[in-house]
């Protein structure tokens, strides 16, 4: 299946409601039946820019900043994620496009990058696919606080964040913040979480993860 075809559960709808999508209606593994337990405030780490509703839609070429190096990776070392990150944006229906392969992440574009100055940058990705099989993102569900991320950049260093908060939203409760343009830089990693009824499309809910930039 397609990108354009891939939606990511309760992603918000790129208006000022929630960008609805539809993550991989995989078999829903049984480890996991449940969503892991949450730590730290992501809601303290993403207030920041009372503005924000919903994601950030295409900017005027003309209202640009010079672009910042664009991600090429992302990992985390202690729990074993490591994928490749490509940009995504929008589909013609106006959802979030992620990349089909579970093994790939995905950069929200039309939002920061990371290593930005300001802002949420955005990495999404499947936890798992068709077949089940587990994508790169289920490791955010062993990630604990302090836990180092690293995202190599196009001709660029990489940079460093650790993890500081992580909860599970349901679909239609994405907060707009994780996609904030301006106030203190953030990494935001979004992937699915259970409950998983096939009935209603998958996936129920979304589990966010939260890391800071690095100062050394």
């Amino acid at each position: 299946m397609g990108d354009s075809a891939r939606r990511l559960t309760g992603l918000a709808v790129v208006t000022t409601a929630a960008l609805a999508a539809v993550l991989a209606t995989g078999a829903g593994p049984a480890e996991r039946a449940s969503a892991p337990p949450g730590f730290g405030r992501v809601d303290t780490v993403l207030a920041a820019a009372p503005e924000a509703s919903g994601p950030p839609a295409p900017l005027p070429a003309a209202s640009r900043a010079e672009p910042s190096p664009a991600p090429r990776r992302v990992t985390v070392p202690r729990v074993g994620l490591d994928a490749p990150v490509r940009p995504v944006g929008v589909t013609a229906e106006g959802d979030m496009a992620v990349p089909a392969d579970p093994a790939v992440a995905g950069w929200y574009h039309y939002g920061p990058a990371p290593g930005g100055a300001e802002g949420s940058a955005v990495l999404v990705g499947h936890v798992d696919g068709e077949t089940g099989d587990l994508g790169e993102f289920a490791a955010l569900y062993r990630v604990r606080p302090g836990d180092r991320v690293q995202v190599g950049r196009a001709g660029a260093e990489p940079v460093a964040y650790r993890v500081t908060a992580r909860t599970t939203v349901p679909k239609d409760a994405l907060p707009d913040e994780a996609f904030r343009r301006s106030g203190p830089p953030v990494l935001t990693l979004i992937t699915c979480a259970p409950p998983f009824t096939p009935e209603d499309g998958g996936y129920q809910a979304n589990l966010i993860v939260v890391a800071e930039p690095l100062t050394s």
